[in-house]
């Protein structure tokens, strides 16, 4: 009896630190639901992509990459990502959560992470970009290409800086480049929206 008793309690001290371990992996989850919500929610733009097929190697090259130009990259769970983007009212992301799913963020630099995603998957073909959120609006792959071609903020400051010794009209060719490339990715949206929702 004595020996039945040791055992129960050293049973139920196992389901105690299971209990534990438990409750600290949904605390985990929920914390990453909350982080990539603000993420999303806080950078200019991000981009997501499928890393599958990606050495070791590889991915430790794109990481390098991305932490160089201050780009923040992150592995999550599409179940996680879900929950994240359910609660900005993304869910139109919910077709390209499939499959293993990374996301890249910039505070700084919103051209950063489509430049140096879409850069890494001319040269590792199995890098896929699948869309990403602009300015709070949702983004296909094809727009995400078009926003890598915009000047990054260092080349824009740049650009400002020789334009302020121009012309006006050279100044003006100068500052409208990058908003006439804006509008085309908004462009881009509007006419995706409009088809989805006319008649069939």
């Amino acid at each position: 009896m004595l020996f039945w008793r040791v055992a129960a309690g050293a049973g139920g001290g196992n389901g105690l630190a299971r209990g534990k371990v438990g409750l600290e992996h949904r605390r985990l989850k929920e914390q990453t639901v909350v982080q990539v919500a603000e993420r999303l929610r806080s950078a200019p733009a991000s981009v997501i992509v499928d890393y599958r097929g990606l050495t070791v190697a590889e991915d430790g090259e794109l990481r390098r990459r991305l932490r160089s130009v201050g780009v923040e990259y992150r592995v999550v769970k599409n179940s996680l990502a879900t929950l994240a983007t359910a609660q900005l009212g993304l869910s139109e992301l919910d077709g390209v959560l499939r499959g293993p799913t990374a996301v890249a963020f910039s505070a700084e630099d919103p051209v950063a992470p489509a430049r140096e995603l879409s850069a890494f998957a001319k040269d590792h073909q199995k890098l896929q970009v699948k869309g990403g959120v602009l300015e709070g609006r949702v983004i296909g792959a094809e727009d995400v290409r078009v926003l890598a071609e915009l000047p990054s903020r260092g080349e824009l400051l740049a650009r400002v800086a020789a334009a302020l010794n121009a012309p006006m009209v050279a100044t003006a060719t100068v500052l409208g480049a990058p908003l006439r490339a804006f509008a085309t990715v908004a462009e881009r949206l509007g006419q995706a929206r409009g088809e989805a929702s006319a008649p069939a």
